[in-house]
Order: structure tokens, then sequence, then C-alpha cells
């Protein structure tokens, strides 16, 4: 098939990679336009754009895969088929209706269940025992289309969002070539995959930095899977909240937890139980949460023990959200 790749994040690579050396002819890659982070000069490294280069692949970076700059540019192509993967934008009707098959995309979860932009990190927050892979048969609504290929896999205890993303994108390359297996053995318009049923639709929305805050009144293992899930960004944060001080800001760098069943009532919640060289112990609703390594606002990452060469926390001193003046 004559391919156009459209993807911008580290999902994509693999399969990119795996269609450049296969049989298929990939015409060129569709990538988000290099915009510099909010308080950065240089844009964020695009790893689509790097493995097209280091495979002589040309790139393009319409600012609107919508707008007649890229629709003349996709009518020029006369691709087969789009695949679309990590991209970040939602192609019209009219778009895909440019290549013969139109366009298939990799989403790294169990369609319908989590559809959006952080369908790993919700997986893993909200403590699922599986997820996977879909490959759909696109349509204008975000992550809507039929199913052409699932692949689930259980989620390991302790694996964190880059562990888990990196092993779902390789796990997403069989599946994109057996959806295309699928298309070329159908003709063109015919309606192939499992229709997803909209009832059991949820949303995978976007990550903020207020979602990394530690709500103590969670259980241990729901604090320690929202730490799982939001490394490296937005991580998890708690304020230390010092009596006739300002509160001082944490951000977690690593934690361990204690799950018990018996629940500690609201006034104990989020308090410490000991702190010493094997890290901060602060009760959650059931269970216990060991903060082992942690960075300071304004300061560089340290272990629990050095942090304690500067400060003394002592048992029963609170954690929390800091207070609204």
């Amino acid at each position: 098939m004559r391919i156009v790749m459209m993807g911008t994040g580290p999902f994509a690579v693999p399969t990119f990679e795996k269609l450049i050396a296969s049989q298929h002819e990939v015409l060129c890659l569709i990538t988000q336009p290099d915009r510099p982070t909010r308080g950065k000069r240089k844009p964020p490294v695009n790893p689509m754009r790097q493995a097209a280069e280091k495979n002589g692949i040309t790139v393009h970076s319409p600012q609107s895969i919508n707008n007649e700059e890229a629709s003349q540019l996709l009518t020029a192509c006369e691709a087969d088929l789009y695949v679309v993967c990590d991209y970040g934008q939602i192609l019209s009707n009219d778009i895909l209706a440019l290549a013969k098959y139109g366009g298939i995309n990799l989403h790294g979860s169990l369609l319908p269940k989590y559809r959006g932009s952080a369908p790993v990190q919700w997986a893993i927050y909200n403590g699922d025992a599986t997820t996977g892979v879909s490959v759909i048969h696109m349509t204008p609504k975000l992550d809507a289309g039929p199913c052409l290929k699932v692949v689930e896999t259980p989620i390991d205890a302790n694996e964190n969002q880059l562990e888990l993303e990196h092993r779902l994108s390789t796990l997403g390359v069989a599946a994109v070539f057996d959806a295309i297996d699928q298309l070329e053995q159908s003709n063109a318009g015919e309606a192939l995959g499992e229709v997803q049923d909209k009832a059991l639709a949820t949303r995978a929305p976007r990550l903020k930095k207020s979602d990394g805050e530690i709500d103590w009144s969670k259980s241990a293992k729901q604090i320690y899977d929202q730490f799982r899930a939001f490394q490296p960004w937005p991580g998890c944060f708690t304020h230390w909240l010092r009596e006739g001080e300002e509160p001082l800001r944490l951000i977690v760098k690593q934690v361990r937890y204690e799950q018990i069943e018996t629940e500690f009532p609201d006034s104990e919640v989020g308090k410490t139980v000991a702190a010493d060289d094997q890290g901060i112990q602060i009760t959650c609703k059931t269970g216990v949460i060991i903060l082992e390594e942690v960075q300071p606002a304004g300061k560089r990452a340290m272990k629990v023990e050095e942090l304690l060469r500067g400060y003394s926390i002592l048992p029963g001193m609170p954690f929390g959200p800091q207070p609204v003046s």
C-alpha cells in the first residue's frame, strides 16, 4: 500500500519504523509543527521527525490537517491509507476521503475505554489490571471508529506510565499490520471492524499539573497508582504543612506503600507516622505511603535521609493541600 504516516510522539515510532522497513511504500510523514514550550526557547524533541530524517522520509507539518494546504498535499500523495498514531489532530471526513481506504489509528487502550489523549496514564491511575491497544478504522469523532484489531495485556503492579507506554507501542506494531491486511483483502468503502458500544465509552483527558496533587484521603494503593501513572509528567506532589511557617511543597520522586484494611479516622489521614532514613511514613485512608525521595521547592531531588539533615519531621505532622489564603 501507499501509506502516509501521521504521528508526533514516541508511541508512534515503532510502527513507523516497521512500516518503512516493510513492503509498503511510506510516502511521507505528517507531524505537528514545532512549537516552543512555555518558558523554553527550543521546541521539544519530535521523535517522529527524528525517525523520518534518519530514514530519508519527507516530513510535512501543516498547522491544521484539515486546511487547504494539507488537503492539496494529501491529494497529490494519492495515498491508499493514512496510518495515524499519537498525532494530536482529528481528521475530517473530507481529509479521510482523500485516501482509498481512509485512515487507521493505533490507540493505547481497549476501546471504547479511555478515549482521549492520555489512555495509558488513566488506566494505571484507576488501578486497572489489564489494558491494551486498539486499531480503529477512523471517523471524524475522537477514537470512535470501528475496531479492526484489539490486543489485551496485563498491567504489572509496579509498571509506570513510561514503561507501559513503551510496551504498548511495541505491541501495537503487529496490530497495525493485521489491520492493514484486513483492508487490503476488502473492497474500498466496505464496512469493517466491530462497532464500539457508546455506552461503554470513557474519557482519558489531557493531564494537568494539578492532577499530580496527592489526596491523602485515598488508599495507599490508589496514591501509589497515581504516582506510577503520572511519571514523568505531571508527577506527584504534596505540601508539608509546617506550624508557624509556610507550607513546603515536596515533589515526590520515589515512593513505596503498605496497604492495610483498617481505615484511619479522617483526623489522622495525612499525618506522619515516622520519619527516618527509610522514608517519611504518611497515613492514607487505608494504608501508609512511604516517601523515599523528594524534591523540596526550589531545590534538587534528594533522598529523605538527606532531607532530614536539614528539616525535623516529627510524628503527627500533617501533609496535604496548601491552605487557600
